[in-house]
């Protein structure tokens, strides 16, 4: 069985899971925050003390490469979790997130989350595997950013959005995404007039379909 296909978790929706606010322990002292576009929920060596649940909105998380170029490792939604990294004992920051979409953010302290996973193994088991899947593919990126042309990495962005959270009929393999040309370029570390070059070639040739809602891969081996 394929190992990123193990992994993958980040179709499950944690915010149903860890939001404090449907935890009868901890709804006293709950609250959501309220982020605008542009605001910086936090930085790069900021000491993390929480983790954090998207209730709404869009957060780009990020790092600076040691030359200083700044990389995008995840633009995430409704449901979604990042900061995690706290858990597995990191003392700074090494990323950034910031807001991208105005925003309603639910926050949990590292020791809130501990009294939730303690005793339970299967979120303990869900949480691994959302650390794990995350760290690969950051090293994936960064690997595809050195050694990949900007065309691999754009229709490696397409393999792996179908084979992580793509929806298969027969053939065809449907995306269902909030994603602009932007977002994807961000993602990619190409430029949005380059994706939409790659985009339009492999729409000309029928290889897909898009819209703003969704990507449709005709045949999974024709995309290269």
């Amino acid at each position: 069985m394929n190992p990123v296909a193990v992994w993958y978790f980040e179709c499950v929706n944690l915010y149903k899971i860890l939001c404090p606010h449907k935890v009868k322990a901890m709804q006293s002292r709950h609250v959501f925050k309220k982020y605008k576009k542009g605001d910086f929920i936090y930085v790069s060596e900021d000491v993390p003390t929480h983790i954090y649940l998207i209730a709404d909105g869009r957060i780009r998380i990020g790092r600076y490469l040691p030359d200083g170029q700044e990389v995008t490792r995840a633009i995430l939604v409704r449901g979604e979790i990042f900061g995690e990294l706290a858990l597995a004992g990191e003392e700074k920051r090494s990323e950034f997130a910031v807001v991208e979409e105005d925003a309603t953010v639910c926050t949990l302290t590292i020791q809130d989350l501990q009294q939730l996973m303690y005793g339970d193994r299967e979120l303990n088991f869900k949480i691994l595997k959302l650390i794990g899947l995350r760290l690969m593919k950051v090293e994936r990126k960064l690997e595809s950013l050195v050694f990949k042309d900007a065309r691999t990495r754009i229709v490696e962005f397409l393999k792996d959005a179908a084979e992580w959270k793509g929806l298969k009929a027969g053939y065809e393999t449907i995306i269902y995404t909030r994603l602009t040309h932007k977002d994807i370029a961000t993602l990619t570390g190409t430029s949005r007039q380059t994706v939409t070059t790659v985009l339009n070639d492999l729409q000309d040739r029928k290889v897909i379909n898009f819209d703003r809602r969704r990507i449709l891969i005709y045949e999974m081996n024709a995309l290269q």
